[in-house]
């Protein structure tokens, strides 16, 4: 932050004046302002302001009557739809707590998140009930139907071609709670500074922890995201939300900045290349969140020169590195700005990104958000910086960031240290402030004692001919301790030569940072929202080994 200056030359501020609200004011505010406007398209049905905030009240109500209690959890086992925007904020209206949760968990990673989280609710697609049913240790489960906010037409037509599986036993179906909450009372908003979210990471170690999110926390960085925009139009904008409401780039950037705003928010249930597509040729929207995957999707498509995608204005891309040639492809194509922004769960989660319009630069992942500060210290002693240009660890401050890791203050101190986070990524800040993101510290490849950040050699890789994606990763190596293995997904009719590509290599980086290993594969392993499981990667490169 600087004292003295209000907002920078392309008109970003830097500092905000956050209301002292709760997430839910998000959407009152909305229905105030839009009330007819449409909030929620979900396959061609829609939903405005006033009705989304008659339900989520509703379903809010609903929980009380099944005896949920302020401070109680409230799990969300469910695709972006309707009941989940109903659900989240409806769980926030009652006072309750939020747990996102992947509804592609095994039961096995159901039990150890709701072992930690204790839900006393679980609001669950019906098609996960039977994954979940040891891992609700007394929780109430609701369940619902994807086709129960279907278009008449295509909720007919799954009723006819797909079997519905049987309720578990004692389940409560989401209408039901629904009509539970006609009558009664909510009660008032509470403190703004009050847990509203645990979004769990897995974080350096694997084990999942629950990050501590306040309303005050996601309140201010959906309002970041707002200010980050400032050709943004409230009550115009269409937002296509294809990344996962229950990963916290989703909730906040496509879900929390959508309602803030009185967008209309178009609720994409799952990934799908053909679907990205159709979406955005049929819906038209003007903002597109996403992860590098998405976007290469869109430019991928065949017919994508052929259809009228230009209605897209703002994309921010995080979860992985933003390659230059489709950050390139994808602005051409559809005429909109994409630019690469970073975060991370523990800090709700944006902290940084490229301008939308003004400077930027390709290879970093921008400047701090508004009331944000940066500095990059030391890994191994964080109470000392850097000298300028210096790589280290990132951290960072803002009205972002988590409370803490609940029920881990050993983990919480060694990340949180005097209001600062301790992101766990290395990176470099220059001159202008535009920081580049080295790699993970946990990612960090040791050969020989020398340092091998990842990224540098897949940015290398990406640059020959015929590599569509690739991965880097470190494994066991007796002389070196760690050698580097690329791991390649080749453009398709293309025969991939690895020694040519590890000539290629050599050309262009230290001998120690060329791969020794090579794999090629169809493609690589990814989370819901298009990250690279590199842990994945390593620990089959391990077994192979």
């Amino acid at each position: 932050m600087q004292s003295g200056i209000s907002a920078r030359p392309d008109g970003i501020p830097l500092t905000l004046d956050y209301p002292d609200w709760t997430v839910p004011e998000l959407l009152r505010e909305a229905a105030a302002k839009f009330p007819e406007r449409r909030a929620l398209r979900f396959f061609g049905r829609t939903m405005d302001y006033r009705h989304l905030l008659r339900d989520a009240e509703a379903f809010g109500r609903g929980l009380l009557s099944l005896g949920l209690k302020g401070g109680d959890r409230v799990a969300l086992v469910l695709p972006n739809s309707p009941q989940f925007v109903i659900a989240y904020y409806g769980a926030l209206l009652a006072g309750a707590v939020v747990v996102p949760t992947n509804p592609l968990y095994t039961p096995r990673e159901f039990d150890v998140q709701f072992t930690d989280a204790q839900p006393t609710v679980v609001v669950a697609l019906d098609l996960v009930g039977g994954r979940l049913q040891d891992a609700l240790h007394g929780a109430t489960l609701v369940t619902t139907r994807i086709r129960d906010y279907l278009p008449r037409s295509l909720a007919l037509l799954q009723a006819i071609t797909q079997h519905a599986p049987q309720a578990p036993q004692g389940a409560i179906a989401f209408r039901d709670v629904l009509r539970r909450g006609q009558h009664g009372e909510l009660p008032p908003p509470g403190d703004p500074g009050a847990l509203a979210v645990l979004q769990y990471t897995g974080g350096t170690t694997g084990s999942p922890k629950g990050a501590m999110l306040s309303h005050r926390n996601l309140v201010a960085n959906a309002l970041q995201c707002r200010a980050w925009m400032p050709e943004y139009r409230p009550g115009e904008e269409r937002v296509l939300a294809v990344l996962p409401f229950f990963h916290v780039f989703g909730m906040s950037v496509a879900m929390n900045l959508g309602v803030a705003t009185g967008a209309e928010i178009d609720l994409v249930p799952r990934f799908a290349p053909a679907q990205v597509v159709k979406e955005v040729r049929h819906f038209q929207p003007t903002l597109f969140p996403g992860a590098p995957a998405m976007y290469e999707s869109v430019v991928a498509d065949p017919h994508a020169e052929r259809w009228n995608m230009r209605s897209i204005r703002f994309c921010i891309s995080g979860s992985a590195p933003l390659p230059a040639v489709l950050q390139e492809r994808f602005e051409r194509l559809t005429g909109g700005v994409l630019v690469e922004g970073y975060g991370l769960t523990e800090a709700s989660p944006v902290t940084h990104s490229n301008p939308l319009q003004g400077q930027r630069k390709t290879g970093t992942v921008g400047i701090p958000f508004p009331d944000t500060e940066q500095r990059i210290v030391d890994p191994e002693d964080p109470s000392r910086d850097m000298p300028p240009g210096e790589p280290g660890e990132l951290a960072v401050r803002g009205p972002q960031v988590m409370m803490g890791y609940y029920g881990r203050p050993e983990e919480t101190a060694r990340v949180l240290q005097d209001g600062w986070l301790l992101t766990g990524d290395i990176g470099v800040i220059d001159e202008d402030g535009f920081c580049r993101i080295v790699d993970r510290k946990k990612d960090l490849i040791i050969v020989s004692g020398f340092n091998v950040y990842p990224r540098e050699v897949e940015e290398v890789l990406l640059e020959y001919p015929g590599v569509r994606e690739a991965a880097v990763v470190g494994v066991p190596d007796p002389h070196s301790g760690q050698a580097v293995r690329a791991v390649l997904v080749a453009d398709p009719g293309v025969e991939m030569d690895t020694k040519a590509v590890q000539a290629f290599c050599r050309e262009r980086l230290a001998g120690y940072k060329t791969p020794r290993q090579w794999e090629i594969r169809a493609e690589l392993p990814r989370t819901a929202i298009g990250k690279v499981l590199r842990r994945e990667l390593a620990e089959q490169a391990k077994e192979e080994s």
